[in-house]
């Protein structure tokens, strides 16, 4: 038969288990405050997430808009490139201008461009092939011949590569 423990052994066990209790009870005040942080952290997290949901909202507006613009944009793009592909049989139809702002609207976009400077005359002479039909202009210009190349680019919207110095004549 297992004897009776002493009182004093009785009573160091209770102050053992006295003892872990409250060993406990300082763990579990540490836990509850933590509980507590963490639970006011998830309060301004949720705020965070709010303005992370508005923050995703804006970009996806954007994006739309981007993509919006990007559509916008090759939809102008595929008219004109139908336009260059068609082709007019017969001679060509020549449009003299007399004014340089209808030439760079008419002949933006062009296939080709020429341009010509007459010193002796002082006159500049540009021709430009588009959609079959050759549009010229003449007028006075600057003599820098490679001024005019970029300058008729940037005018033209015309790469520098294909404009050249001379005339575009009728086959």
């Amino acid at each position: 038969m297992a004897k009776k423990p002493s009182r004093d052994d009785a009573l160091e066990a209770l102050d053992f288990i006295i003892n872990v209790l409250r060993e406990h009870e300082k763990d579990l005040d540490k836990l509850i405050k933590e509980l507590g942080e963490i639970t006011e952290r998830l309060g301004n997290s949720e705020e965070l997430s709010e303005k992370i949901e508005k923050i995703e909202e804006r970009l996806t507006s954007i994006q739309n808009e981007i993509a919006n613009i990007v559509n916008y944009v090759s939809a102008e793009r595929k008219p004109v490139e139908i336009e260059r592909q068609v082709q007019i049989k017969g001679p060509p139809v020549i449009i003299r201008c007399r004014q340089w702002e209808d030439f760079r609207t008419l002949a933006s976009g062009a296939e080709t461009v020429s341009f010509l400077y007459k010193e002796t005359d002082r006159s500049f002479q540009a021709d430009a092939l588009k959609n079959g039909r050759v549009i010229t202009y003449s007028g006075e210009l600057p003599k820098d011949n490679e001024l005019l190349r970029v300058w008729l680019s940037k005018e033209l919207g015309v790469d520098a590569k294909k404009i050249f110095e001379g005339v575009l004549a009728i086959g």
